[in-house]
């Protein structure tokens, strides 16, 4: 049996040592470049929650019609003759009387369903809808924001039109709240109709969830996901000082029946940003289709720098 030379294992045993000692270098730079991308990815992590009842809004919101059945069945609990159990019920279909009754009734409720734009509710695919977004950008100092915010998507129905109510009054008085923390503001509206308003809504939706590196916490329809990075609310022993040339921003989206919105002016002003999340506050449920808010970042253990929140929030106007 011939052994290996002491020559020979000794450059084995240096040739396992550059080799270890790349392989820990290795790992090192890859723990580095993991760990900045999670830091990063939980840094500009965002939230989001709210709703929309865009798909009950007609049976809700439409004028009662007694007996309807809401499907080829007949008015006041007639079987099978619609309308024209009219002339029967005053005496013979030749009245004169009866036809002209006939074409009153048929009248009022076609014009019920058609919707006239006079914003109570939805009463027709015409019927009049304003689709509106607006974002505020508020100083670090207002980390208790995040916190409400996150409680808020945490806890909120937002399976049913009085969640989602609730949801537009709860947000509206957490940013009322903080006055003294609005810095930057931006305003959009839209006039459109019922047939056009969801698709719309959606598209903003899609357009302002996009300039989130991800969404940490959601919880719309009822659907709650929240993803491990995640942060827990601290103590407010926990708190930190602040940086004043950080941010936070908040982005409410809603779509209310009716030309309410539609009326607001766009903001340049502390008074007018509250007057504006006072009107949405207020909106009746039966006339709020559908909101959703989103806050950047989720986490109160992280601000945007002034640069990212204009990079990716331009249209944001200091006030």
């Amino acid at each position: 049996m011939k052994f290996f030379s002491p020559e020979f294992m000794k450059k084995v045993k240096h040739n396992l040592k550059l080799w270890t000692r790349a392989l820990v270098a290795v790992s090192l730079v890859a723990a580095t470049i993991l760990g900045n991308a999670h830091e990063a990815f939980a840094k500009r992590g965002g939230g989001s929650f709210g709703g929309s009842s865009f798909r009950s809004a007609p049976s809700r919101s439409a004028p009662s019609s007694g007996g309807y059945s809401g499907g080829g069945g007949s008015y006041y609990g007639g079987g099978g003759g619609g309308f024209f159990f009219l002339p029967m019920f005053f005496g013979g279909g030749s009245s004169l009387f009866s036809l002209l009754l006939l074409v009153i009734v048929a009248g009022v409720i076609l014009q019920a369903f058609r919707g006239n734009g006079s914003g109570a509710g939805v009463t027709g695919m015409n019927s009049k809808v304003s689709v509106a977004k607006i974002q505020v950008g508020l100083l670090a100092s207002a980390r208790s924001l995040q916190q409400e915010l996150t409680h808020l998507a945490l806890e909120s129905d937002t399976s049913s039109a009085e969640g989602i109510a609730g949801v537009a009054r709860e947000t509206a008085l957490a940013l009322i709240r903080h006055p003294e923390y609005w810095v930057y503001v931006s305003s959009a509206n839209e006039n459109t109709t019922f047939a056009l308003a969801e698709q719309k809504f959606n598209g903003l939706v899609m357009s302002e969830r996009s300039k989130l590196s991800a969404e940490v916490l959601r919880n719309v329809g009822g659907r709650l996901s929240q993803s491990k990075i995640a942060v827990a609310l601290p103590s407010e022993a926990n708190s930190k000082p602040e940086d004043p040339t950080e941010y936070i921003v908040v982005t409410m989206l809603v779509a209310v029946a009716g030309d309410t919105l539609s009326k607001l002016p766009v903001l340049r002003s502390s008074e007018e940003l509250q007057s504006t999340l006072s009107v949405i506050g207020s909106v009746p449920t039966d006339n709020l289709l559908a909101i959703e808010v989103l806050w950047e970042p989720q986490s109160d253990d992280y601000t945007l720098t002034n640069d990212e929140m204009l990079t990716v929030y331009p249209d944001l106007i200091r006030i």
